[in-house]
């Protein structure tokens, strides 16, 4: 059960709210429709992560619209993804905004301290997969987790990754980015002893199909543990990242 509604019914088992006082505060607006969107105001009480906005095909003034809903509804912390610099440039006028165009990614307001049972582990195969890495690197920081940049410490120097073991074997989730022929997660799936989400960039040459290779080499990794998510997709490893590192074991 997510944290705000267990707040909730906590509160009413203390007697501090009454049940009708706690019924209003579930059942408040679900979302708000602003034209362009439906903003999503329970998804941090149903998955415990607030909605994100996705950047990507939407107008400055489309994510300034949804930022000032998210705001006016309590929001403290607004990942934005996929943001190109010339949005970022008006929304940052409107908002202060940290930017970061490496990974396209910008945050509105504070960052949550890291609140997870444990670290996550961003490793790369090469420099060309930082942009990705960091978009990973940025989503489990925004969403409470302490992070640790592992970059090129791919297979074409294996001693590279190798003299990180103290990082790698005491990670709770391990992150592992690479393009070519996407090695790098099947070697730290074999070293470690935590769950390993791979993601495969578009960086190599022709017969690397922009990804595509690295993406069935992932998926075909003989090493346990290892999950694969879409080509490029920092964002979704590490929301996924955040997602098992708080996960906590309910005692019945």
């Amino acid at each position: 059960m997510n944290d705000s509604i267990k707040l909730i019914l906590e509160a009413v088992r203390d007697g501090s709210i009454s049940i009708d006082e706690a019924l209003l505060r579930i059942k408040t607006a679900p979302f708000e429709d602003i034209g362009y969107a439906k903003v999503d105001l329970h998804r941090h009480a149903r998955q415990g992560i607030a909605e994100v906005i996705y950047g990507a095909g939407k107008t400055p003034e489309q994510i300034i619209g949804i930022v000032k809903t998210m705001l006016k509804n309590g929001q403290e912390t607004i990942l934005i993804t996929r943001l190109s610099e010339e949005s970022a440039e008006v929304v940052g006028g409107r908002y202060p905004m940290d930017y970061h165009s490496d990974a396209r990614i910008g945050i509105i307001g504070k960052m949550p301290p890291a609140f997870g049972i444990g670290k996550i582990v961003v490793a790369t195969g090469g420099t060309s997969d930082i942009p990705v890495a960091e978009e990973a690197a940025l989503t489990a920081e925004a969403l409470g987790n302490a992070v640790t940049r592992l970059y090129d410490v791919g297979v074409a120097g294996l001693h590279r990754l190798l003299s990180h073991m103290d990082e790698i074997m005491s990670a709770s989730v391990i992150i592992a980015i690479a393009g070519m022929e996407g090695a790098l997660a099947s070697v730290i799936g074999g070293l470690s002893d935590c769950p390993v989400i791979a993601v495969p960039t578009s960086v190599g040459y022709g017969a690397a199909f922009d990804g595509l290779a690295a993406l069935l080499s992932m998926l075909n990794s003989c090493a346990s543990g290892v999950s694969v998510v879409n080509i490029d997709n920092g964002f979704g490893a590490g929301y996924l990242a955040s997602m098992i590192n708080h996960i906590v074991v309910q005692k019945s």
